[in-house]
């Protein structure tokens, strides 16, 4: 469904655009229908680059993104593209108007992708769209974004998208400013969604999140894909050093803060990209330790050396 193939990302910065900063460097990893990939990575290291190009908000600086074969980084009909694929991001409060009433959101959609749908025929459109999230009509529709919760707010922006029957939706920290319990609700939410067939791309900097809800797991550092796979693979035997490092970060329940450092990215530690075979490299600057499990270097020096042939 959704392919990305070398996507780069550089923008201008300093006096005059004087200098350039990459922050996303050939990226390529795939979406498919009723499956949910994991962008995982720290702050800064280009996932919502990503998940903002994906949805058209930035341009790409090169590579191509492709919907079913077809370039969308040129599309003209950006109407058609947002009818199959949209974003629900972080804050929730920032994509509601104040002044405007919650159902403003719906009112719009009709508006632009439905404008010959009766009002009766469009009100239980609405109604079926919310209560497939699990919201009360009767308790969100006609109040202020200030009246609702993070949750029910976030909800919304989901039954946005099912009333839309997209094929793709991205979800860039999505429950990040929500308690434990709302947590809990949206992550189910998207279960069910991946059950009718929707695509996921769950971008979020906390692992045992993406280890919970996905079924393959894309690793970025400084813009760069550094090992992918299914997440069973990336998360029960990580092959790069900065992935085992987030690993060793991640607290655990039944285990109490200590002084001990996490995992560091040692310089002894064997690089499994070159310690597999030159036929496994199959992607740019990827290597096939196992059945869809890739690996970058690990900067252990030796892509700096001359390879034999």
């Amino acid at each position: 469904m959704l392919k990305l193939d070398g996507v780069s990302k550089i923008y201008r910065v300093g006096a005059f655009g004087g200098r350039e900063l990459k922050a996303v460097s050939d990226v390529s990893f795939e979406v498919g229908e009723g499956e949910v990939v994991s962008l995982i990575g720290e702050s800064g290291s280009g996932k919502s680059t990503l998940g903002r190009m994906i949805l058209r908000l930035a341009s790409v600086s090169g590579g191509t993104i492709t919907l079913d074969g077809r370039d969308i980084t040129s599309l003209k009909d950006r109407k058609g593209y947002y009818r199959q694929v949209q974003g629900v991001f972080q804050d929730p409060f920032s994509c509601y108007n104040p002044v405007f009433r919650a159902d403003r959101v719906f009112a719009m959609i009709k508006e632009q992708y439905f404008p010959q749908a009766g009002a009766d025929e469009w009100r239980k459109r609405v109604e079926g769209a919310l209560e497939s999230v699990r919201l009360d009509p009767g308790n969100v529709l006609g109040k202020y974004p200030h009246q609702l919760s993070g949750g029910q707010l976030q909800r919304m922006l989901i039954a946005r998208a099912v009333l839309l029957d997209i094929r793709l939706l991205v979800a860039d920290e999505i429950i990040s400013m929500l308690d434990a319990s709302t947590r809990i609700d949206v992550l189910n939410l998207l279960a069910d969604l991946r059950a009718r067939g929707l695509g996921i791309l769950f971008v979020t900097h906390d692992l045992s999140l993406g280890n919970y809800v996905s079924d393959r797991t894309v690793v970025l550092r400084h813009g760069k894909i550094v090992e992918m796979g299914r997440t069973d693979l990336v998360f029960g035997d990580p092959a790069h050093p900065y992935t085992r490092s987030l690993l060793a970060s991640v607290p655990r329940l039944h285990a109490k803060w200590t002084d001990a450092l996490p995992e560091d990215m040692a310089e002894d530690v064997p690089c499994a990209y070159h310690e597999a075979p030159r036929e496994s490299r199959t992607r740019p600057g990827l290597a096939e330790v196992e059945g869809n499990h890739f690996v970058a270097c690990s900067g252990c020096g030796a892509s700096k050396i001359k390879e034999k042939a």
